[in-house]
């Protein structure tokens, strides 16, 4: 038992490092993300400076969090498609394409939250 709480220790520490790895080279290489990164610092501290109920300021940083989970998920989309091939292709375009827009529904769903906390 002792070893099976081991190894899920380790594997733990090994999934934090390696997210830790990828939000810096992110973060070194993406301007979206340090820009998304400023929008969420100021949201946050919007959500806490207003006096919003719990749930609300729950949904403000939920969602600017998700943004950034998006971007990120855009980022490594693009990576993978550049290392893949550095011709354009239509498969190519479309993949970064759909990345691209999820991100842009997060920030929607972002966007939306805060109209209706701030007029409902």
């Amino acid at each position: 038992m002792q070893a099976l709480l081991r190894a899920e220790a380790r594997r733990l520490a090994n999934t934090v490092i390696w997210s830790v790895a990828g939000w810096r080279a992110a973060w070194a290489s993406e301007k979206t993300l340090r820009q998304w990164t400023l929008v969420n610092a100021a949201s946050a501290t919007l959500a806490f400076w207003l006096d919003l109920a719990p749930g609300e300021r729950a949904l403000i940083l939920a969602l600017g969090i998700l943004v950034l989970a998006a971007e990120l998920l855009n980022t490594a989309i693009e990576e993978v498609v550049n290392y893949i091939s550095a011709d354009t292709h239509p498969k190519a375009k479309k993949a970064k394409d759909c990345g691209s827009a999820g991100v842009a529904l997060a920030a929607l769903a972002a966007g939306v939250a805060w109209v209706v906390v701030l007029v409902g």
